[in-house]
């Protein structure tokens, strides 16, 4: 018996280029229509999947009203909340790159539009499911970690050159991106692993003394604290600018029975841990 298979269609092709690639690897996905506001690249990606020229749009309405099952949103981030309201109300499903929106007005409105279109929408927070974050969920959900009190979380990862290209000075679109508004990365896993929610937010942050005179993207390191709907406590660290290599993703949770925590060596994190 034949799998029907989905019509997924992909905006933002450069951070999306690798989604299409994965997408076409799924035997219930064809991927049938792209768009992007390059058309040299939208080109290249049409013509690596043999998709014709009517499945290429440089326009969202137009690319938005396709015959398609699934939008896929892989834009820059102030641009993900209107599109993704904009696909559910032309009866497309989403998954959206995280951070899902920057204003809980935008947050808002996604919910009312989930709830009056009936769509099911997705922030595609990748990092919920790193193999090592999945097998900690199912320690926690056996309980072998008791309740949960308290979390950590730091996301460390200097992206100068994606903030200002080095060469042509140009300013990107996470120029004016403060570091804790990307917080997806560690908040997501953690709040995964405790099946809780926040109800409390407070910060701080240590002003910008390696780069005084940009923006608030430039940040040295902010620190966030957080209250738990179930009562936990949450701190996470965030910078994009901090000279720490390399990279690090870290996450540590405190039980009644015990604590799980990943190494501090770097990377994505998940070749050493405690528990």
């Amino acid at each position: 018996m034949s799998m029907s298979k989905y019509k997924v269609g992909l905006v933002g092709l450069s951070r999306g280029q690798g989604l299409v690639r994965a997408f076409a690897t799924h035997p219930q996905v064809d991927v049938a229509a792209l768009c992007d506001i390059n058309p040299a690249r939208l080109a290249d990606l049409g013509a690596e999947f043999k998709l014709p020229d009517s499945a290429l749009y440089t326009k969202y309405y137009e690319f938005v009203n396709a015959p398609l099952d699934i939008v896929v949103i892989a834009t820059p981030i102030e641009y993900h909340a209107q599109q993704a309201v904009q696909a559910m109300e032309a009866g497309k499903h989403v998954l959206c790159e995280q951070t899902a929106a920057y204003t809980v007005d935008d947050c808002e409105y996604l919910v009312k539009t989930v709830r009056r279109t009936g769509k099911v929408y997705m922030m595609a927070e990748n990092y919920c499911y790193f193999h090592y974050v999945r097998e900690r969920k199912h320690l926690i959900d056996q309980g072998k970690l008791g309740k949960i009190f308290y979390a950590e979380g730091e996301y460390i990862h200097e992206i100068e050159n994606l903030l200002i290209d080095p060469v042509t000075g140009e300013r990107h679109w996470r120029y004016t991106r403060a570091p804790i508004w990307y917080c997806g990365h560690t908040l997501g896993p953690l709040l995964t692993l405790m099946d809780d929610r926040i109800v409390k937010a407070t910060g701080a942050q240590a002003g910008r003394n390696i780069h005084p005179n940009e923006t608030v993207a430039f940040i040295d390191m902010e620190v966030g604290l957080f209250q738990t709907q179930k009562g936990a406590v949450i701190k996470i660290l965030r910078s994009q600018v901090a000279r720490r290599y390399p990279d690090t993703v870290y996450y540590t949770l405190y039980g009644t029975k015990g604590f799980v925590e990943n190494g501090r060596e770097g990377g994505w994190g998940g070749t050493q841990g405690r528990l």
